[in-house]
Parts: structure tokens; sequence; C-alpha cells
């Protein structure tokens, strides 16, 4: 594929990423094997000058990741315009192998440095520094699959053949097909009903203040939030029962309301996930509870206006 000034941004950036992690990862493998808080030494106090360092350069990446991935997503609908067939970013993605599971690395990932920001930030607040070699053997992972990403999203991006045919969203999120995305689409109303009992649930557990139990129902939140968005909410923002892609809404004809409901999301499970791993002082777990919570409740009340307001205008459901 051609380059475009959207597709020339992004691989500079990822240059500049991959130039900056490899210092990153660099002095982390230095430090995760070389640290020792009992020694007294120069190369101690070394290792400790070059954490700041390493943390700087982390915690710039994760911030400019941030801005990047919702880049990268008007980036594919910007080439969505030159694609046959495609409509919006879901033709791009599909428009080869690589698109999906890039956009899934490129989930986990954001997930992964956002956990890690909180981690040192953790740290940095204790005297014992509990976290300070864990932090760096979190970021040598953290680095191996920020490589994969950059490497699979130039070769999905150089895959792309602009005089093929893609699919359009409607084709892809199509409920006569016999897939499995058919399969999941015809599930609206069921996953409707899983979505509001697991929300209930988080309720429960949010009360009784059960950590663990907490964390798993919010993963389970997110991936049933997802679906239940493209099989079911998702065709009330756009009033139309055959449409489910889960792109459309973060264009201007829906008000971009895409991205809030999952800036929500993304922020309601962080904070519920990262909640068992680390140990937070009673004011902190508190505050990263209410933080979990009032996102995820945010993202149900969105969520939850389009078939009420919907049924509201009509007096019929979709």
């Amino acid at each position: 594929m051609s380059f475009t000034p959207e597709l020339l941004t992004i691989y500079i950036l990822d240059i500049l990423f991959l130039f900056f992690a490899s210092i990153a990862f660099y002095l982390s493998v230095k430090i995760a094997r070389n640290y020792d808080r009992n020694q007294n030494s120069a190369l101690q106090y070394e290792l400790e000058k070059k954490s700041y360092l390493a943390s700087t350069i982390i915690k710039f990446i994760f911030f400019i990741k941030i801005p990047l991935f919702v880049f990268f997503v008007f980036t594919l609908d910007k080439i969505s315009d030159i694609l046959v067939g495609a409509m919006c970013a879901a033709g791009v993605v599909n428009a080869t192998q690589f698109g999906v599971p890039l956009l899934i690395l490129k989930m986990i990932n954001l997930y992964l440095f956002a956990f890690w920001i909180t981690m040192n930030s953790q740290d940095m607040k204790n005297e014992d520094q509990r976290y300070f070699k864990t932090k760096f053997y979190l970021f040598i992972v953290a680095f191996v699959l920020l490589v994969v990403e950059i490497v699979t999203e130039i070769v999905m991006f150089s895959s792309i053949d602009i005089n093929s045919v893609v699919d359009c969203c409607g084709a892809i999120f199509s409920v006569t097909d016999t897939t499995y995305i058919s399969e999941v689409l015809a599930q609206g109303k069921f996953l409707s009903i899983l979505f509001y009992t697991n929300f209930f649930l988080l309720i429960i557990t949010y009360l009784s203040r059960k950590k663990i139990i907490y964390s798993i129902l919010n993963l389970s939140f997110l991936i049933i939030s997802l679906l239940s968005l493209i099989a079911f909410f998702g065709t009330y923002i756009y009033e139309l029962p055959t449409h489910h892609c889960p792109f459309c809404m973060l264009q201007k004809d829906y008000s971009y309301i895409g991205y809030i409901l999952y800036i929500f999301l993304f922020y309601g499970t962080f904070y519920g996930l990262s909640l068992p791993f680390l140990d937070y002082e009673e004011k902190e777990l508190q505050k990263r509870f209410s933080f979990s919570i009032w996102f995820d409740f945010a993202y149900v009340l969105l969520v939850s206006y389009f078939p009420l307001s919907f049924y509201m205008k009509n007096g019929v459901w979709l």
C-alpha cells in the first residue's frame, strides 16, 4: 500500500517508540539482572539513577500511545476512502489477516502500559519500593509485545492491496452469514441480559469490596460490553437493526459517541482489573474502587440511553 500522510505519521512515531523503548529495555534488563537493594555500592546507586530515565521513557511512550491509538483508528477510517468496498475502519481491519490481531494487541498493550504506570506510581510512594524490580520485569514483557505490535502494524498496512475489493461493515457484521460473527449477533437480546446481570454483580462486589471477584467481573464486563455493543446497543445508536459496526459510531455522523463509550469502558475496567495486583493503602483502594464503578456506571447509563430513547420516540423496540 502506498504511503499516506497519516501512515507516514504512524511509521515515524513507531520508529521513535522503538528507539526510546529499546533504551528503556536495555536499562530494564540491566536493572532486573543487577539491582540488589541490600547492597550499598556505586553500581546500585547508578542503577537507581538509570531507573528514573527508564521510567520517564516508559511514561512518555504510554502518554503518547493513548492519542496515537485514537489516531490509528482515525487512519483506518481515512484509508477506507481509498479501498473499494470499505465504508469505514471495519473494512480496512478485515482487509488482511493481521487487522484483528493488531487491534487486539493494541488494546492489550494499552492496558499493560497503563498498569505499568500505576505500578510505578505506587512504587514511588513507598520508601521500600517493593515493585522496583518487578516493574522492570513487566516492561521487558511489554517491550516484546510493543515490538510485535509495531511489526504487525507495518505488515498489515503493507499487505493491503488498494486494487482489491474488500467487505464493508454491513457484510462483515451480517446476521445472515453462517459465521461465528453472525452467531454472536443473533444473540443480541441474550447478551444485553448478560450485560446488565454482569453490572449488577459488579455493584454487589463493589459494595462488599471483594477485589479478586471484582477484577474477574470487570474482565467479563469488558468482553460482554463489547459483544453487546456490537450485537444489541449499536443498532439503537444507528437506529437500524442490521447495522452492527463497532467503528461507524466513531464517525461524525454519530457525534463521535463511540470515543466516549470506549473511554468510559477502558477506564472503568482498567481500574477494576488492576485492583488485586498491587497493595494499595485503604484510601487509595477506595478511590480506585470508586473510579472503576463510576466509569462502568457511566458506560451503562450512556449505552442504555439509546434503546430507551428509541422506544420513547417510536413506541417499539428494534
